[in-house]
């Protein structure tokens, strides 16, 4: 299969995990959308559910198919949440951010009973890093913001470009309004140690460590479609 079929299989098989009246956390990205496809399927059978969208792309998506969607306002607590991923570690510690909607898709996340990320095999790693990690930051003070990135990174002896998505002259801009920094570190052992310092910078709003949110993997590949729970690590 090549990695849309795979990303598919992946999305079946969590839409395993959706019952009638979940409320629902609906992600952002390739894999998010091959799951919305399948969902609005069920839900023109019947399936009974309301969907949180993470992001303007992904409400689209969902008003166009017909899935009943609501906002945390007037649903801040949900069941499940079904998303995709960047990477996934052993821990099932995630890179996430590469569709550019990464505050949304953990802010619901985090009001959720249980998450469930969805991939192909390519996205599993050993060790976060390689894909390059998303950083969500406001538009003021960007250089002194970047400087307190870089200046962070290099205390925990990671180097590498911190690079503003689409440029400075046209930069990407996410739905909440601010810019994101790809940051191209490389390996990072720390996971932990790095999101705390992240968190510590004024201008960062958020990064894309997801650590210690997802119960599940369903992940597709060669030899079908695996599920993983978390190792500890």
């Amino acid at each position: 299969m090549d990695a849309e079929a795979l990303k598919t299989e992946a999305a079946r098989e969590a839409l395993n995990e959706v019952s009638d009246g979940m409320k629902l956390g609906i992600g952002t990205g390739s894999t998010a959308e091959a799951f919305v496809r399948l969902l609005a399927e069920r839900v023109s059978d019947g399936l009974s559910v309301i969907g949180v969208p993470t992001s303007e792309r992904t409400a689209a998506l969902c008003k166009e198919l017909g899935v009943p969607l609501s906002t945390l306002e007037e649903v801040p607590s949900l069941d499940l949440t079904i998303d995709g991923a960047d990477e996934i570690d052993p821990s099932l510690g995630l890179i996430k951010g590469g569709g550019g909607a990464l505050l949304r898709e953990k802010i619901v996340a985090a009001t959720s009973d249980r998450m469930i990320v969805i991939a192909d095999e390519s996205k599993m790693v050993d060790t976060l890093g390689h894909f390059p990690l998303p950083i969500e930051v406001n538009r003021f003070g960007l250089a002194a913001t970047r400087l307190a990135i870089g200046m962070a990174a290099k205390s925990l002896g990671l180097f590498g470009p911190l690079d503003v998505r689409g440029g400075a002259d046209d930069p990407f801009i996410t739905d909440g309004g601010h810019l994101i920094i790809d940051a191209s570190f490389g390996r990072i052992p720390d996971s932990r140690a790095l999101a705390r310092s992240l968190q510590d910078i004024p201008g960062v709003v958020e990064h894309g460590l997801f650590l210690d949110m997802a119960d599940l993997a369903v992940i597709a590949g060669s030899e079908g479609v695996r599920r993983f729970t978390p190792l500890a690590v």
